[in-house]
């Protein structure tokens, strides 16, 4: 069963910031400790600039993206997939999902994760590239498939 996504209104923030919890809270503690305040607060300002979606295995949440536009290319964010769904699928089939329109119209798409977040492996077997990093993230594109740009 495909995943599917359907826009995330304002009385799924919780269910969103308990995935970024569940998700990638693990590889925050292990640099800076999880501050429960501080990343609520930090997912409540991106929750307001960024559209974002609720990611459904045959019905049920288990996991959230944001998509969006800047300067010509798409960026992906905040995709978090809860632990218990985790290496079925899911992940691969919403990028390959996302991956498709965005050749369709001639974008690149971008992304970031934390470096030592396993979650680089997957980025990569979906083509995306090495663009530049800092202390403590990875910065991806994938250009479009079927573009000379």
């Amino acid at each position: 069963m495909t995943p599917t996504l359907r826009t995330a209104p304002d009385s799924d923030f919780e269910f969103s910031f308990d995935a970024k919890r569940q998700a990638l809270g693990p590889y925050v503690a292990t640099r800076w400790g999880w501050d429960d305040d501080f990343q609520r607060s930090l997912h409540q300002s991106r929750w307001q600039e960024r559209p974002w979606s609720v990611i459904l295995k045959g019905g049920t949440p288990v996991g959230t993206i944001a998509t969006w536009e800047v300067d010509g290319h798409r960026r992906i964010g905040e995709f978090y997939v809860l632990p218990d769904f985790q290496r079925a699928g899911i992940g691969s089939a919403v990028l390959r999902q996302l991956l498709a329109q965005a050749d369709h119209d001639k974008q690149a798409v971008r992304l970031e994760h934390l470096k030592w977040n396993p979650v680089g492996a997957l980025y990569g077997r979906h083509g995306f590239v090495h663009e530049s990093a800092n202390d403590t993230h990875c910065f991806l594109v994938r250009p479009p498939i079927g573009s000379h740009r």
